[in-house]
Order: C-alpha cells, then structure tokens, then sequence
C-alpha cells in the first residue's frame, strides 16, 4: 500500500511540476460573474487564456497564480462575462444596397401599410428619384394578400421605376412590369422547381407576385447586378456592429448571392468573426441548381468556412404558405403547400445521408415536420440520422406529437425569437394558434439553438425568447444564453471548440455592460458589449478602462 501511494504522489508531484513550468496566461480575466454555459459549472470570477484558448477557469486567487510579468490583467470589475454569441441563423450580407428603400415605422409588420400607405410613398418617391431607380419597400399582410394590389397597381404609379415590395419575413414579393422587364422574366416564363409566378386567371400574364424559389431566384438576379464594393461595405458593417453586441459566429444561410460573388465580397470583408456559409442552392425550371457551389473553397477566408447545404420547404403560416396539418382559420380547405415534391424531399434526405454535407431545412409547418421525420424513419435507422445532426430551422410546427420521434433521430431545432412578436402566429387573422416550442423541446432533450432571422441583436432575442406570449414555452435567460453559445455550437458541430467557457474551448467571449441575467426585462435591448474577444484577441473594446 505505501508503495501504491508513494507512486501517486510521485504523480501528482509530476503532474504539479509540468504545471508550474509551463508558461503564464497571455489574459485572465478576474473578479467577474463568468456564465460559462457549462451546466457543471456555470459560473466562476475569473480565467485564463494562452495563445487562442481557455487553459483555466474558476476564482479570482487561483486564477491570478496563472499571472506573469507579461500577461494582460482584465480586471471585470463585477462585470458580466458570456461566451461569444453564435447566431445560428441570419442572411449575409444583410442589406440590398440598390436605389431607394422605404418602410412605414409607424406601421406594425401585421397588417402593415394600408394599400394607400404604399401607393402614396412610391408617388412621391417617383417624383424625387430618376426614372429607372429602383424602389424598394416592406409591406405587410395587407398588401401581400390583397388580390388586386399587383403588378397593375404598381404600373399605374410607377410605370418607369423598377418597384420591388415584400414582407420583412421573405416569403413573397410583388413586382412591377419595369423590375420583371429589367430582371428577365416574361410573361411565359415557366414556373421554377420550388416556385410559383402568380397569372392572371385563365392567363399565362404574370400578376408580379412571385413566391418562394421564383421570389429568390429573383432577388439574387438583382443583387448580382450590384457591384462588390457595395456588398463589401454592408458585410463590413455588420461586422463591426456584431462585435460590439458580443457575436464572434454567424451561420450565414447564404442565398443573397450568386457563389462565386458571395466569395468574392466575403474575401475582401475580412469579416473579423467566425463565418460559417451554409449554401441556399436556387433552383431552374429542371431541378436544385445543386452545381453552383461545387468546387468552391471550403475556407475562403481565415475565418470563413463553407459547409452544409440548405433547402425551404414550406413558407410560413404568417402569409398561409406553411404546410399544416388543419386548414387554415377562414380558408376552408387551404393546409398551404410544400414547396417540393415529395420524392424530391425524400431525394434530398437521401442525399444527406451518404454525402458529408450537414443537411438545413427550413421546416415551418406541423405537416411538413411530419413528413420529413416519416421519410427520415424509412430511409435509415435512427443512430445513422443522430450522427447527421439534420437541423428544422425554425421548426415551429414540431408539435408535442412529433417530438419523441424527432429526438431519436437527432433533429436539431434552430429558432428565432423575434418571429413570436407577430400577432398572426397566435391566433390573428390568416393565423394558425401556434404555441412556439421552445422549453418543450429542452424537456423534450432535443438539441435547441438559437438565431436572428431578424434582428442581430441578441439581447433584443433574449428578451423575447423569455417573455414569450405562452409562458410554459418561455426559457430563463440562463437557458436562452445557452441555446444562443452551446446550443448554437452543437447545431454546427463545433461544441468541441466553442459554445463554453471551458479549459480547452477557443476564448471567444464577450463583457458586457450590465448584468443580462439580473436586469428588468425591459432593459436587456440596451446592453452593449464592453470587450469581444475572438480566439484569445481582443477584436473590439469600447473603454479604456476595461483592462489595466
């Protein structure tokens, strides 16, 4: 026995020696409150970076002992410390810079502008804009569902102004005869795989409505017109603005681009936090244009990587285009539709499973969830789907029903707080009563993350993710912090790398300027980071004083 316990201390006096002879922290960070989002230790005062990572974690005392004569001393202050926010789902770059937009702030998204409100704006915009700028504006259910608000109307106001108007939610959008005649789309253009062009009954003539893979197909035309230096300044732009509100990793479901530009603008951003581009293949009259983003770079840009492909397959319930599994309220017999058929779905999970690609699909419907978790079963069991951690964006139709069965087969719910604000996903006209699954899926023990789809700002999100109309849905903010670090980093496989403040993990993190976890709810759209940091730099810094 004292042999035994003569060879452990020999051990731990190695093992002590290593520790002592390695080198100093480059940073620690002390007297803090550290929310780690490790469920085993959630929170401690102080850590210690080197080189790019985490090395220590836990007091103030032990952490200082890891100090050298050149490390960086950040003294917090009491201040709050969260991992880097990853927002899992957002469209980059995030405006079209062409011609002039216009929106109706006073104007809630549901119903949004009367049909008056927007003719009246692109009356004067036409009197103060040359012939041939394009106009561009959101409008709302009032305007989208509006059968006699089309391509006519918009001619009679605007004969020589390419107009373009949609809802902020990116399902539908209603052109003019100048943006169909500048974008290439006549009349007997026939409808592209995944998308429909609206025709006057009886007709082939185009009303201007253009939804879903016709609506993208569409836009990209547009923005690829626009040239890099415009796109370059908007990536930029955002960049800067996501430090400074604690985001070091976007997942960017790419489609506002053709590739080979979207490569082009990524590469002389030089975005400074980590990229991930996750390809929205559009589609032609014969299939997925699968082979637009073959041979690109799978890291274009030092931060950037390529991975993934994403696919819609219905829109929302907010304009009814949803796939549910009841009619919608005063429309007998509309369920919405899908936008693929089933084979082709079927052919897209198929694919998923025997390429490397992470498969995206953008789920919205309880009937579309349903059918994809039906088709999944028949193709392989459910320790091969687990391995593939296929993700439901959004996934607010998977209903209590469909989550036994989508945690088995490993589903992983992407969700965006910001789209619960629209009355119309609570029981509004062209509603469907939705109760959002957000606690329900944590309980249920699926994989939860969390993503813009709206606004970047993550405190705005937090706020609304735990001040949700159904409280038993609503988290705590603890829960929604680490849906929006770990939960966001397991939906890209990267839990090994980042999500937590843990020894090992990458130091990406942000100090924030109050205590998210403590402050009235109404004040949680107000915070702002103090310092960001990615991989051990400090990237952004808002005071002086925040270190000494």
């Amino acid at each position: 026995m004292s042999k035994l316990i003569l060879g452990l201390a020999l051990v731990l006096m190695a093992r002590l020696g290593v520790a002592q002879k390695a080198a100093p922290a480059d940073i620690i960070l002390t007297d803090g409150k550290i929310f780690t989002a490790d469920e085993a230790r959630p929170y401690v005062q102080a850590l210690a970076i080197r080189g790019e990572r985490i090395v220590a974690v836990g007091t103030t005392a032990d952490i200082s002992r890891l100090a050298g004569p050149r490390t960086r001393r950040i003294d917090l202050r009491g201040r709050t410390v969260v991992p880097g926010f990853n927002d899992a789902h957002d469209h980059l770059p995030p405006n079209a810079p062409a011609g002039r937009h216009f929106a109706f702030p006073a104007a809630p998204m549901i119903p949004g502008p009367t049909r008056q409100q927007v003719l009246d704006t692109l009356a004067r915009l036409v009197q103060l804009t040359p012939p041939g700028t394009w106009l561009q504006g959101d409008i709302g259910l009032t305007v989208l569902l509006d059968p006699d608000f089309r391509r006519a109307t918009l001619d009679r106001v605007a004969p020589a102004h390419p107009v373009m108007i949609k809802p902020p939610w990116g399902h539908g959008n209603i052109l003019n005869s100048k943006a169909l005649q500048l974008l290439g789309i006549a009349d007997d253009a026939p409808d592209p795989v995944g998308g429909r062009y609206e025709r006057v009954a009886g007709t082939r003539q185009l009303t201007g409505l253009l939804q879903e893979y016709a609506d993208w197909n569409a836009r990209q035309q547009l923005h690829a017109t626009l040239p890099d230096a415009a796109w370059v300044r908007q990536l930029q732009q955002y960049g800067n603005g996501a430090l400074a509100l604690g985001i070091t990793s976007v997942q960017n479901m790419a489609g506002e681009l053709p590739p080979a530009q979207l490569l082009r603008v990524v590469q002389a951003a030089r975005l400074p936090l980590r990229h991930r581009i996750m390809p929205l293949p559009m589609t032609s009259t014969s299939g997925i244009r699968r082979g637009e983003w073959a041979g690109i770079s799978p890291q274009p840009a030092p931060l950037t990587r390529v991975a993934g492909r994403k696919y819609i397959l219905d829109a929302t319930p907010l304009e009814g285009g949803a796939l549910m599994r009841r009619p919608y309220p005063g429309r007998p017999g509309w369920y919405g539709r899908l936008n693929f058929p089933v084979d082709t779905v079927r052919q897209l999970l198929r694919t998923a499973l025997t390429g490397p690609e992470p498969l995206m699909l953008h789920v919205s419907g309880d009937s579309t969830a349903s059918l994809v978790l039906r088709l999944m079963s028949g193709l392989a069991d459910d320790a091969t789907w687990r391995r593939k951690r296929v993700r439901f964006e959004h996934g607010d139709g998977l209903a209590a029903d469909l989550q036994p069965r989508a945690k088995a087969l490993g589903i992983v719910v992407v969700q965006n707080p910001s789209h619960f604000v629209n009355p119309a996903l609570s029981g509004a006209p062209n509603g469907i009563s939705f109760v959002p699954p957000f606690r329900s899926l944590l309980a249920a023990g699926i994989p939860f993350a969390l993503g813009s789809d709206g606004p970047m700002n993550p405190f705005l999100n937090i706020m609304f993710a735990t001040t949700l109309a159904q409280p038993g849905e609503a988290l705590t903010r603890e829960q929604a912090v680490r849906a929006y670090t770990a939960g966001s980093a397991y939906a890209e496989f990267a839990e090994q790398d980042k999500g937590t403040l843990s020894p090992g993990k990458l130091a990406d993190l942000a100090v924030l300027s109050q205590d998210i976890f403590t402050v009235p709810t109404p004040a949680l759209p107000g915070t702002v980071s103090e310092l960001t940091m990615i991989g051990g730099k400090v990237l952004y810094e808002a005071k002086a004083s925040a270190s000494r």
